[in-house]
């Protein structure tokens, strides 16, 4: 096993090199790695740096969904653990949007509790890509929409760090102020 402080470096620089070239949506064109920077600190913070296996799970939330790595690589390097919290964390992409949209709604009571707090954690980092000075009427219907759903998705993943819920909250009413 490897120590809490190389097991989240070598998740970082897996994430780093998985999503090398790939940009978040949205206008701004940001690297996606931004994403996973801010989802992994989320998750230090609210965890006060406790819980290294939840961070480096957070690096690596979407490599599984964006990329050619697989759940045995992620537990043969990493844990079986980090592996279980990203495949949690992993929609099929063979379904259609609005499918895993409605299916994120429906499983999200049933995580686990380190999977929660990434979903949230995720969401916040989401909402605030989302949020631009002086939206065009596209941008506030996509955030409107994302907001919505967010929300109905954290409905099922509250309590388990009141941290990193009043973060959403705070997220969610930052980008309201703007519909």
């Amino acid at each position: 096993m490897l120590s809490p402080i190389r097991l989240v470096s070598e998740a970082a620089e897996l994430a780093a090199h998985s999503h090398n070239g790939m940009a978040r949506k949205g206008s701004g064109n940001e690297p996606y790695i931004n994403h996973l920077a801010e989802v992994a600190n989320l998750l230090a913070t609210a965890t006060d740096g406790a819980d290294a296996e939840l961070v480096a799970a957070g690096w690596l939330h979407d490599v599984i969904e964006d990329t050619d790595t697989t759940r045995d690589e992620l537990a043969q390097n990493f844990s079986e653990r980090v592996a279980s919290l990203v495949i949690e964390c992993t929609d099929d992409m063979t379904l259609p949007k609005a499918e895993r949209r409605r299916k994120q709604i429906e499983v999200a009571p049933h995580k686990s509790p380190g999977a929660k707090l990434i979903k949230i954690a995720d969401k916040i980092s989401n909402i605030g890509a989302r949020v631009q000075t002086d939206p065009s009427a596209e941008e506030r219907d996509d955030l409107a929409d994302y907001v919505g759903w967010a929300t109905q998705v954290v409905a099922g993943c509250r309590g388990g760090n009141a941290w990193l819920d009043e973060k959403f909250d705070d997220a969610v009413k930052a980008a309201r102020a703007l519909l």
